[in-house]
């Protein structure tokens, strides 16, 4: 009986898991896009859809994980961190202080005026990075046991 139960548990929490799994990472990329005017941004964003990834391992396996977001993720850290140096680098070329970000304003269709701002580059990179060492960490605490 013991084995039935243990399959009835592990159903209910692949389930849940499934559901909150997208539940967290609209909220991650919420999260993310508010980080410019408000609390949030890449950091915050990149642990959230981490937390998400990690909670899809715990309640499935490594080759679940790997199925859903086949990237290296040495290689997501890498990208994430030449993203965040260039757009530092990009002001440096136009002759102002590392990291000044540049924004523009445009009339979009239905939207109306908005802004868009080069620190969302910059934050896209720490998003990178912090999903790609969060789950180095993971994975390699994991297959060590």
């Amino acid at each position: 009986m013991k084995q039935n139960s243990k399959h009835v548990n592990d159903v209910i929490l692949q389930t849940a898991a499934i559901i909150i799994f997208f539940i967290i990472v609209i909220f991650s990329i919420d999260l993310f896009f508010a980080g410019h005017y408000s609390p949030g941004g890449g950091f915050i964003g990149g642990l959230m859809t981490s937390a998400a990834l990690v909670l899809l391992l715990l309640a499935f396996d490594s080759k679940t994980l790997a199925n859903v977001l086949p990237i290296d993720y040495r290689l997501m850290t890498a990208s994430g961190l030449l993203i965040a140096l260039a757009t530092g680098l990009h002001s440096v070329f136009l002759g102002r202080p590392f990291l000044t970000h540049a924004y523009g304003k445009f009339d979009l269709p239905l939207l109306g005026e908005q802004t868009l701002h080069t620190a969302i580059a910059f934050d896209l990179g720490v998003y990178l990075v912090v999903i790609g060492i969060t789950l180095t960490i993971i994975q390699t605490i994991g297959e060590s046991e």
